[in-house]
């Protein structure tokens, strides 16, 4: 890998946001991926391949540590949000179509839910590995989750709960949509959400936000 994606790749994995980030204490005073980012667009490397070989392979490997129990929630937070300092330089060549998006994700807690942490940490990691994301909040109505369809047929969309009282609201939304657009896809996680129902509701479970990077690949493949 060229050094300055190296350097990119390293400060997405070690949560290295831009030189005024104190995080990592190691990285202190360092640049982080925000700089390299430019830096690197500036040097001609297109952002289809920043994205590519240095930031998703980066969050690749923090969601597969997560998911083993190697870090936890801050280390990915912090890891998420290097990813989107970089990516904020590359979302502007998304439109132009120099950087092929592999799908289009919307995701929201549901009606009633007002938790939001889980469901921020999927969309970031989801974003971070080449996918569109709609991003509807909290406490979401079904007006909302068919207004967002509407202007993204072809979306898979995303439903979190934190509550056992608010996960049956999955159901409801997943079949209102279905009455409208009934190829729509659902991936549903949270606390209390299982795989068992998941299968009853008619939507894969996604354990955690690679589990759902995973997953969206299998769907869009």
């Amino acid at each position: 890998m060229d050094e300055i994606l190296q350097k990119i790749h390293d400060c997405v994995a070690n949560g290295k946001i831009n030189a005024a980030s104190p995080f990592p204490p190691a990285l202190r005073g360092k640049p982080g991926a925000a700089e390299y980012t430019q830096e690197a667009l500036k040097q001609g490397f297109k952002p289809g391949d920043i994205m590519n070989e240095a930031m998703i392979p980066a969050m690749g490997e923090v969601g597969e540590k997560f998911s083993q129990g190697k870090i936890f929630v801050p280390q990915m937070l912090m890891a998420a949000k290097a990813m989107n300092a970089g990516l904020s330089f590359i979302k502007p060549y998304f439109s132009s179509g120099d950087v092929k998006i592999k799908g289009t994700f919307i995701i929201g807690t549901v009606f009633g839910d007002m938790h939001d942490i889980g469901k921020n940490l999927v969309a970031m990691m989801v974003e971070g590995s080449g996918y569109k994301v709609i991003d509807l909040g909290i406490d979401c109505s079904v007006d909302k989750y068919e207004k967002a369809l509407d202007e993204n047929p072809d979306a898979i969309v995303g439903l979190s709960a934190l509550l056992t009282t608010t996960m049956t609201n999955m159901k409801t939304i997943i079949d209102t949509i279905h009455s409208k657009h009934p190829s729509t896809k659902f991936i549903v996680g949270g606390a209390p959400v299982t795989p068992e129902f998941a299968a009853q509701i008619g939507a894969t479970y996604g354990k955690d936000p690679q589990d759902v990077v995973e997953k969206l690949d299998r769907l869009v493949g």
